[in-house]
């Protein structure tokens, strides 16, 4: 359940993935009710990677441009703040999350498919209007943020969880390690962020797969969840993309898609996917073979990893050829500069370099790989035509962790990397035991959220119990009074309960609270907060929510459990609920207030017809 996690506590730690420099900058400043367009334009101006991609997103044919637009305060206009706002967030993910240290999680596949569903949602919604093609476009690339929040906060043990589990399998497993799965910690994740409840509700709608009405937000996860099939073909290789095309084309029969234009709006989308990566640095090239071709990753050779760094063309070619004949795996570099990116890109276990070398010498590379946080750790052996005294000291204080005189003897060098390979076994123990340290504390720290869930949570429902419902309807309140928004309450309590206990047991009581607690669960909002307060007594929390939106979702909820009857029950009176109704705006009144006025609401329906809705009065 959506309640059972502490979002806050992995904020505070720095742990998820966040929006960062103009991107945060340009959501604090539309959350301000008073911001204006030339504000934000004025901001989207300092990034020119993100004014380009501005204009280039407004100028887009799926997107309706009338005319070339070449003004970043046009463009904003245009696209509105929050389509921008959402856009740069989308963008600052991409740049701060390309990469990671969860080893079962492909980062470049991740970001592949997120783009391709991104512009399928926005070519879908340009096609059939449900919502704006901008706002599609960043619902689409951030619909699964969830899956690299848990790869970023939890690293090795998500890690594990992807090798073990597949498909469904892998929400279990999340929710076992993790009390949430990426598909909540998604919605959670979004919200936190700003997004409108319309979007989110159509996202949870997406991911259980179950759309059966015809309104706005049902419309829209269907496109969701045809967006999302074209972005698996997409990323699919050949053998994958067969298996996968019957269920396409069932899905895009709902939206007037016969299979030979399907095909060709496919083409289309693998364009502009094309087309996206290379304006906002993500590969498109990247393949999810199928299950059956896959294979496990081949174990790694003996050996160390090496880079050999020479001017000398004869020099490399010898030493290479030899160390590789001795197990090894060689890379090689000839001179210091490209060799320092290719320790960035590739960070082998061991660097051989040779000090006189131009422009950037082996002297001068040791002290950048030692200032840095990605060197600091290799194991270094400078090779030197000197036995200077003071050269060599000068060479040791650099950085180096052994020499190697000229001319170069292949015995005594492959000695002085057995001792460098005892020394590099020794950090890749120690790096293990401190991962598997983390890995505990990460355990622990699970287990202990599995047992502030089960003490926050009802057995019977699996709803938040009271315990919880009064400590989040406090933060609420506070959270409220801070951002000056509307708060409202709903209390139910479910008509003749008393009577199906006294005639049919208690069991079937707890048949109808849970078949009465299912109904409130799907009925409410993603934003809503469902509680069972004890017995037949529940709770809604609803923030950011004004009297008469509230009274429309009390209403709903009434009418769908009066009008969804349990099965097979031989029930005295029909199962229907009454419900008192209680908003507070600021301070006024305060959260207990709030309750007590909702209660007083609820009890004036038990006095009459019950199965109704009331809202409090302020008197």
């Amino acid at each position: 359940m959506k309640t059972e996690f502490n979002l806050n506590e992995l904020k505070a730690a720095d742990r998820l993935p966040s929006p960062s420099g103009t991107a945060l900058a340009i959501m604090q400043l539309v959350q301000q009710n008073d911001a204006t367009v030339q504000q934000v334009s004025q901001l989207v101006k300092i990034d020119p990677a993100l004014s380009g991609r501005i204009l280039r997103f407004a100028n887009s044919a799926a997107f309706g441009a009338r005319r070339p637009i070449a003004d970043i305060q046009v463009a904003v206009m245009m696209m509105g703040m929050q389509a921008v706002r959402n856009f740069a967030l989308s963008l600052s993910l991409i740049s701060d999350n390309s990469k990671g240290y969860c080893s079962g999680f492909n980062y470049e596949l991740y970001w592949s498919r997120s783009l391709a569903i991104s512009v399928s949602s926005a070519a879908i919604t340009a096609r059939e209007r449900t919502v704006v093609p901008e706002e599609a476009f960043t619902i689409g690339l951030l619909g699964d943020i969830g899956s690299l929040a848990l790869a970023t906060a939890w690293s090795e043990i998500y890690g594990e969880c992807l090798g073990k589990a597949e498909g469904k399998q892998l929400l279990a497993l999340e929710c076992d390690r993790f009390a949430i799965d990426h598909n909540a910690l998604t919605l959670m994740l979004l919200a936190d962020w700003g997004f409108p409840p319309v979007f989110l509700d159509a996202l949870k709608l997406s991911f259980e797969m179950k759309v059966v009405g015809f309104s706005r937000i049902e419309q829209f996860a269907r496109q969701l969840i045809l967006a999302r099939l074209i972005g698996d073909y997409c990323v699919a290789d050949e053998t994958r993309r067969t298996a996968l095309l019957p269920s396409l084309i069932e899905e895009a029969s709902l939206h007037a898609f016969d299979e030979q234009a399907l095909l060709e709006f496919i083409d289309k989308i693998i364009e502009l996917w094309c087309e996206w990566g290379k304006l906002i640095d993500v590969k498109t090239d990247v393949r999810q073979p199928s299950l059956k071709t896959a294979t496990a990753l081949e174990p790694a050779l003996p050996g160390l990893d090496l880079l050999l760094v020479d001017d000398d063309p004869m020099m490399l070619a010898r030493l290479s050829k030899q160390l590789v004949a001795s197990g090894n795996r060689v890379a090689v570099c000839r001179d210091g500069e490209s060799a320092l990116k290719h320790v960035i890109e590739h960070g082998p276990q061991l660097v051989i370099t040779d000090w006189r070398m131009k422009p950037m010498d082996g002297l001068a590379l040791c002290k950048a790989l030692r200032a840095s946080a990605f060197g600091k750790n290799i194991y270094i052996i400078m090779l030197t035509s000197t036995e200077d005294e003071d050269a060599l000291v000068e060479a040791f204080d650099a950085g180096i962790d052994d020499y190697v005189t000229k001319p170069i003897s292949l015995r005594m060098l492959l000695a002085r990397l057995r001792a460098g390979q005892r020394i590099i076994m020794l950090q890749r123990e120690l790096e293990k035991e401190s991962k598997d340290i983390q890995r505990y504390t990460a355990e622990l720290a699970a287990a202990n959220r599995r047992l502030k869930s089960m003490a926050n949570t009802d057995v019977l429902t699996g709803l938040p119990n009271r315990r919880y419902a009064l400590n989040r309807l406090e933060q609420e309140s506070a959270a409220a009074l801070r951002a000056n928004q509307s708060l409202s309450v709903l209390m139910l309590d479910l008509d003749h309960f008393k009577s199906v206990n006294d005639t049919l047991g208690h069991d079937v009581g707890d048949q109808v609270l849970v078949h009465a607690a299912n109904l409130m669960r799907k009925t409410a909002r993603s934003s809503d907060i469902v509680c069972r307060l004890g017995g037949e007594e529940f709770l809604i929390i609803a923030p950011n929510t004004d009297s008469v939106t509230a009274l429309s979702l009390a209403e709903r909820i009434r009418r769908s459990i009066e009008e969804n009857q349990p099965q097979g029950l031989m029930l005295r009176y029909p199962v229907t609920v009454s419900i008192g109704v209680a908003r507070s705006m600021g301070s006024k009144p305060s959260w207990k207030e709030l309750i007590k006025w909702a209660d007083d609401a609820l009890y004036l329906v038990k006095q009459g017809k019950r199965n109704g809705v009331k809202l409090a009065s302020s008197s």
